[in-house]
């Protein structure tokens, strides 16, 4: 950025600030664009520089920058994108112009910038600064967050395709929601390594055969501890999906799988829980007996579907009498609940294992695309 003129010794830099800083009065935009440059020269010159003369420095050239061209403001910007020590003033002043060619080197590489300064970019400028802060080699949770929220589809295929870029659950799921009806952002979400396992597997029916097939191979390499995980955060994202989840479902989940993994988790388990009234508790232990989700179990129970209950009975080996005491309680409220309750009790024995299994698969097909 030298425009000709020998560079002075480092020794000599602190003693000439005072005199560039006074040129900076300077009417000539001729004059002050020479300034600009060998104040530029000299503070990359500079063996050693004090906190205060890097502040003086920044509002200098800050004040300078204001008055010059967009190809002087672009050159500036380019020099100092990625300086450690650059001076913060001029750094913010650089990242907000209005003009992409100036900010986005120091929106995508400025190691000055914070996550508050980057965060105040994207919510104030449009989506080539937010294209810039994505390409950044670590964007965090709350920068991604603030992409997700503004930014537009192309700008969400940038942060998709950066890896250094962190993405909380929730910027996720907002995700897939956009990518599912955008087939320019079915690869970018696909091949991003660190999308969770349920979400990419959501976007297995949306996509073309190539992506597929890398969803299948995804799957294949999987831990199956992390499968489980997987699949059990789908449960509860379909389940979420289709009505709010009952306010005791957290701490009613943790207790049953503390009682399945104590090898408690027993048919007349789930009977004690319609009787004492823990209906989350049984919907949730009956979703996970049936391998059914949360909110089809919830529909069964609450519509008194007793055929469709007799069915996941079936299915999960349930002897006729547990069927039959769980067709009395959720029938309580009847007049005739033991009549009604005996009357599907026949339809539970003409009913076969292998009827009830091929049927219980297409629930579980439903479940499926449903959450795809």
């Amino acid at each position: 950025m030298s425009d000709g003129a020998a560079l002075p010794p480092t020794a000599d830099v602190s003693s000439r600030l005072p005199d560039l800083i006074a040129m900076a009065q300077e009417p000539s935009s001729e004059k002050r664009r020479a300034l600009l440059r060998e104040l530029t020269d000299h503070f990359f010159g500079a063996a050693k520089r004090t906190e205060a003369e890097t502040a003086l420095y920044g509002s200098v050239l800050s004040d300078l920058t204001d008055a010059m061209e967009l190809a002087v403001r672009a050159e500036l910007a380019e020099r100092f994108a990625e300086a450690v020590d650059a001076p913060i003033q001029l750094i913010r002043r650089l990242a907000n112009d209005e003009a992409e060619d100036v900010a986005c080197p120091v929106l995508q590489a400025s190691p000055v910038l914070t996550e508050a300064d980057l965060i105040q970019v994207i919510r104030s400028r449009g989506q080539g600064h937010m294209r810039a802060v994505s390409q950044r080699a670590v964007v965090s949770e709350a920068v991604s967050d603030a992409i997700v929220d503004r930014g537009d589809d192309e700008t969400l295929g940038v942060l998709l395709g950066n890896e250094g870029a962190q993405m909380s659950r929730a910027a996720c799921e907002t995700a897939v929601e956009r990518a599912r009806a955008n087939p320019a952002l079915h690869a970018a979400t696909v091949e991003r390594a660190s999308l969770p396992a349920d979400l990419l597997n959501e976007m297995y029916f949306e996509v073309e055969a190539r992506l597929r097939q890398r969803i299948l191979e995804q799957n294949a390499r999987m831990d199956p501890a992390l499968l489980e995980s997987a699949l059990a955060a789908g449960r509860t994202r379909v389940a979420t999906d289709d009505g709010a989840l009952p306010v005791d479902y957290a701490e009613s989940l943790a207790y049953v799988e503390e009682l399945n993994v104590a090898g408690q988790l027993t048919p007349p388990v789930l009977a004690r829980f319609l009787r004492s009234g823990s209906r989350t508790s049984f919907l949730i232990a009956l979703s996970q007996l049936a391998d059914i989700d949360f909110h089809t179990a919830r529909q069964i129970v609450e519509r008194r579907e007793l055929d469709a209950l007799a069915v996941v009975c079936k299915a999960a080996d349930l002897d006729r009498a547990l069927f039959l005491t769980y067709a009395v309680v959720l029938l309580n409220t009847d007049g005739d609940a033991m009549g009604k309750a005996r009357a599907y009790a026949g339809m539970y024995n003409d009913l076969t294992n292998e009827a009830a299994q091929r049927t219980l698969r297409f629930w579980r097909m439903r479940k499926a695309m449903h959450a795809a």
